[in-house]
């Protein structure tokens, strides 16, 4: 019996990929079969994904996403794609009274409008195969959750679902699923990075019923789930991973 899950013969492109979430759905995908290109800023961050993986027909790119001919030209070398993985991303963690326009400007420029312009980017130079599958990485804040001091990079998930949705509608006569992840906090280099110490990083992680932080695997295999032909009538969907904490 054929596996569902098998990424076998797919393409999939993963932005983000040279660490945490990124890291680990490239691995995943790998594993499950998928012909991998991975984007990031970090060269050496790609490489070592590369390596780890051990499989030299991977692609990589080190490119700023918000740079929108570098963009361009990047997706301009693409082959077909089969599944894109839109995670790439910045947190912010800044009172709503303090930000600035600067700092609205750099956070939406990275977590939405570096996504929307790839996406369209990728239709506009037909680089999506009928049948493709669309992930993106929003949060359980801004969507199912707010959180102090996350006013602005709230904004900039919740931007992605409504971004999401209408995109879903207009590419289903391809085939063409787009669906959204929303993981709570998960242990990220992006999170160990931050001024929080390491006590109260354990005591915010009491508030999930679940116990604790999730992991960059626990969000791959979502995404596996999701690029897979499991969900083939699965579209324009919010997926909640946040160990509990929405339901408390």
């Amino acid at each position: 019996m054929a596996n569902p899950f098998s990424l076998e013969g797919k393409t999939v492109l993963i932005t983000g990929a040279a660490s945490g979430i990124g890291r680990a759905t490239a691995k995943e995908c790998a594993n499950m079969g998928a012909t991998l290109v991975l984007f990031d800023l970090n060269e050496a961050g790609l490489a070592s994904v590369k390596a780890d993986i051990g499989d030299e027909s991977i692609v990589t790119m080190a490119l700023n996403l918000t740079d929108y001919d570098a963009l361009c030209n990047a997706v301009e070398q693409l082959p077909k794609l089969d599944g894109v993985f839109s995670n790439a991303g910045i947190v912010l963690s800044l009172m709503a009274k303090f930000s600035k326009k600067e700092d609205m400007e750099k956070i939406f420029n990275v977590n939405t409008f570096s996504h929307i312009n790839l996406i369209q980017q990728l239709i506009s130079q037909k680089k999506l195969n009928k049948g493709a599958s669309i992930v993106f990485t929003s949060s359980m804040s801004g969507v199912y959750a707010g959180l102090v001091g996350g006013s602005l990079y709230g904004s900039t998930k919740g931007a992605i679902v409504g971004y999401s949705k209408a995109l879903a509608i207009e590419l289903a006569p391809r085939g063409i699923r787009v669906n959204t992840i929303h993981p709570g906090m998960i242990e990220t280099p992006l999170t160990k990075n931050t001024a929080l110490s390491q006590d109260v990083l354990d005591e915010d992680a009491k508030n999930y019923p679940l116990g604790r932080y999730g992991k960059p695997e626990e969000v791959a295999y979502a995404v596996v789930y999701l690029l897979s032909d499991a969900t083939v009538w699965m579209t324009g969907s919010q997926l909640l991973l946040d160990g509990g904490y929405s339901v408390k």
